[in-house]
Protein backbone atom coordinates (compact mmCIF):
# COMPACT_ATOMS: atom_id res chain seq x y z
CA UNK A 1 0.00 0.00 0.00
CA UNK A 2 1.58 3.29 -0.88
CA UNK A 3 0.66 6.30 0.89
CA UNK A 4 1.34 9.73 -0.18
CA UNK A 5 3.57 8.36 -3.24
CA UNK A 6 5.78 6.48 -0.71
CA UNK A 7 6.98 2.56 -0.65
CA UNK A 8 6.64 0.88 2.11
CA UNK A 9 10.06 0.92 2.84
CA UNK A 10 9.76 4.32 3.29
CA UNK A 11 7.21 4.30 5.95
CA UNK A 12 9.18 1.23 7.44
CA UNK A 13 11.48 4.02 7.80
CA UNK A 14 9.06 6.70 9.53
CA UNK A 15 7.39 4.43 11.34
CA UNK A 16 10.73 3.67 13.17
CA UNK A 17 10.83 7.11 14.38
CA UNK A 18 7.44 7.06 16.13
CA UNK A 19 8.22 3.80 17.53
CA UNK A 20 11.57 5.22 18.90
CA UNK A 21 9.73 8.77 19.65
CA UNK A 22 12.65 10.16 18.29
CA UNK A 23 13.09 13.09 15.97
CA UNK A 24 16.57 12.27 14.88
CA UNK A 25 18.18 9.09 14.31
CA UNK A 26 22.12 8.38 13.12
CA UNK A 27 22.88 6.52 9.91
CA UNK A 28 23.31 3.21 12.11
CA UNK A 29 20.38 3.04 13.36
CA UNK A 30 18.76 4.04 10.21
CA UNK A 31 21.04 1.16 8.44
CA UNK A 32 19.52 -1.23 11.34
CA UNK A 33 16.08 -0.76 10.11
CA UNK A 34 14.52 -4.14 8.60
CA UNK A 35 12.34 -4.43 6.15
CA UNK A 36 11.89 -7.42 3.92
CA UNK A 37 12.11 -5.49 0.46
CA UNK A 38 15.23 -3.35 1.85
CA UNK A 39 17.19 -1.93 4.15
CA UNK A 40 16.92 1.50 5.65
CA UNK A 41 19.75 3.53 4.17
CA UNK A 42 18.02 4.12 0.59
CA UNK A 43 14.52 4.66 1.76
CA UNK A 44 16.09 7.18 4.22
CA UNK A 45 17.70 9.30 1.79
CA UNK A 46 14.69 9.11 -0.74
CA UNK A 47 12.69 10.60 2.06
CA UNK A 48 15.08 13.44 2.33
CA UNK A 49 14.63 14.07 -1.15
CA UNK A 50 10.98 14.19 -0.96
CA UNK A 51 11.37 16.03 2.29
CA UNK A 52 10.17 14.26 4.96
CA UNK A 53 13.54 13.87 7.05
CA UNK A 54 16.61 16.35 6.49
CA UNK A 55 20.10 15.37 7.05
CA UNK A 56 23.48 17.10 7.45
CA UNK A 57 25.95 17.21 4.80
CA UNK A 58 27.52 13.76 5.74
CA UNK A 59 24.21 12.25 5.96
CA UNK A 60 25.28 10.90 9.33
CA UNK A 61 21.89 12.27 10.93
CA UNK A 62 18.33 11.93 9.88
CA UNK A 63 15.75 14.21 11.20
CA UNK A 64 12.32 14.55 10.79
CA UNK A 65 10.66 17.56 8.73
CA UNK A 66 7.29 19.59 9.48
CA UNK A 67 5.81 17.18 6.38
CA UNK A 68 6.86 14.06 8.34
CA UNK A 69 5.46 14.75 11.65
CA UNK A 70 2.49 15.58 9.73
CA UNK A 71 2.25 12.28 8.29
CA UNK A 72 3.07 10.18 11.78
CA UNK A 73 0.50 12.36 13.44
CA UNK A 74 -2.46 11.10 10.78
CA UNK A 75 -3.95 7.91 13.08
CA UNK A 76 -6.67 6.94 10.77
CA UNK A 77 -9.65 4.72 12.13
CA UNK A 78 -11.66 2.23 10.52
CA UNK A 79 -15.07 3.42 9.66
CA UNK A 80 -17.22 1.91 12.48
CA UNK A 81 -15.05 2.99 15.00
CA UNK A 82 -15.88 6.46 14.20
CA UNK A 83 -19.72 6.00 13.74
CA UNK A 84 -20.35 3.32 16.09
CA UNK A 85 -20.67 -0.77 14.73
CA UNK A 86 -24.39 -1.65 13.22
CA UNK A 87 -24.74 -3.87 16.11
CA UNK A 88 -24.24 -1.18 18.41
CA UNK A 89 -26.57 0.97 16.53
CA UNK A 90 -29.01 -1.94 16.73
CA UNK A 91 -28.70 -2.43 20.16
CA UNK A 92 -29.49 1.89 20.62
CA UNK A 93 -32.46 1.72 18.85
CA UNK A 94 -34.03 -1.40 20.88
Amino acid sequence: MLIKGMTEQEIRVLQEFRRLAVESLGIAAIKAIKHPAGGGEGPALSLAEKGFLTTDEARETFTLSQKAKDFLSYDPKPEFEEAGSPVEAAAVAE
